[in-house]
């Protein structure tokens, strides 16, 4: 298959739409089933980059929920403790298989985000992954090969049109990559940018020794971040990204949001919320949307009478900003990494707030010296890459 035709681009009034190698060679992908769109193959084709180097920088599976061109969440597979396990609403599925651990990890970091994602995976989908996958809110799933129990199962999705992408692992594209804007063709090398030990061996500050984890997870941060929307900062502990900020103007929104996104992550695992009293016909969407209004600042829109019968067999009380403050003060170990250098301090205090304890970033800002000397203030051991991930 040379082209592949589309229902149309980005909205439906951008027509005609297709798929195609420039130079008249098969596409490297094959479409098991569904009919794909232009989003979706943006998504696709990012999110297989993505998993491709998580999967080569640690050995491990490794999976991604993408939407609109950014990722929600990515992981490596780890094993799930019990905690995540019930956050990420896998606590009835028994043993899973590594890389049905890491799209659990990566579904369920944001599951708001992850709502109707497209999914990348580095390893052949098993039946585990498969099982997942098929409950869940989702456009499609792009792998370079799939179980025949696991195409039963997802064939079972969307009355058997569920979007299911097969891609040749062996594919290599040209180095030089175009796309065109305006009529214009933009042209430039590929970021073939290697993540690994060397990259975020140049520490900066005080505190230089990191834990072999840490160093993973920096590693998946900043491969997370080569395809993420710029400006973009991503928090990761564990083996996964717990919060991602992607496509903001200015980098301390970046940092925030993240931020923010991390603390919902932890916050979900706080027996205040992990006991919430769930009404029974509620559907895992519900559930999602009422734990974060929750723990959010609204928190009286899913408490305030005729509406909480609504979502839970009886009234919860209030999660206060003080016990969400204490419990998130026990959050350590996080990582962080920037696509780009902090130009100020304020990024590393909103980063301790959440728990970070180790940081990737390019530096050569001028304020260098401050972010710094607030890594120092807080124990955080800081390494400069040297090297921007923008991705546009």
């Amino acid at each position: 298959m040379k082209e592949l035709a589309l229902k149309y681009g980005c909205n439906p009034n951008q027509k005609p739409s297709r798929i195609y190698m420039a130079d008249g060679s098969e596409l490297p992908i094959r479409v098991l089933s569904g009919r794909p769109g232009y989003i979706n193959f943006l998504d696709a084709f990012n999110g297989w980059q993505l998993v491709r180097e998580l999967k080569q920088a640690t050995g491990l599976p490794a999976a991604t929920s993408f939407k609109h061109v950014s990722p929600a969440g990515a992981a490596v597979g780890l094993p799930l403790d019990e905690t995540l396990a019930k956050i990420y609403w896998v606590d009835d599925c028994g043993g899973l298989s590594p890389l049905a651990c890491a799209y659990a990890r990566a579904r369920g970091a944001d599951r708001m985000s992850s709502f109707g994602d497209f999914i990348a995976l580095s390893d052949v989908c098993d039946r585990d992954t498969a099982m997942l996958i098929k409950r869940e809110v989702s456009d499609g799933v792009i792998a370079p090969g799939y179980t025949d129990e696991a195409l039963e199962l997802l064939g079972q999705k969307k009355k058997g049109n569920y979007n299911v992408i097969q891609i040749d692992e062996n594919y290599r594209p040209d180095p030089i990559e175009r796309k065109q804007v305006y009529g214009v063709t933009f042209e430039q090398g590929r970021q073939e940018l290697a993540i690994d030990d060397e990259l975020i061996s140049n520490f900066v500050t005080e505190k230089k020794e990191i834990p072999d984890s840490a160093a993973m997870d920096l590693k998946i941060a900043l491969i997370t971040l080569k395809y993420t929307q710029s400006n973009s900062v991503c928090y990761v502990k564990g083996g996964q990204a717990i919060g991602i900020g992607a496509g903001q103007q200015s980098r301390v929104h970046c940092t925030r949001l993240a931020g923010q996104k991390a603390d919902n992550w932890f916050l979900r695992q706080c027996p205040k919320v992990l006991n919430l009293p769930f009404s029974g016909h509620i559907t895992r969407a519900e559930r999602d949307n009422a734990i974060d209004v929750y723990i959010g600042a609204e928190y009286m829109d899913v408490l305030a009478d005729g509406a909480w019968q609504k979502v839970f067999t009886e009234k919860p009380e209030v999660f206060t900003e003080a016990e969400k403050r204490a419990w998130l003060d026990q959050m350590k170990g996080v990582t962080l990494g920037s696509d780009a250098f902090f130009p100020f301090s304020d990024n590393i205090e909103r980063a301790h707030k959440s728990g970070v304890e180790y940081i990737a970033q390019p530096g050569g800002s001028v304020r260098d010296e401050d972010v710094i000397a607030a890594c120092n203030k807080y124990g955080i051991a800081m390494a400069f890459t040297g090297i921007r991930l923008f991705h546009h």
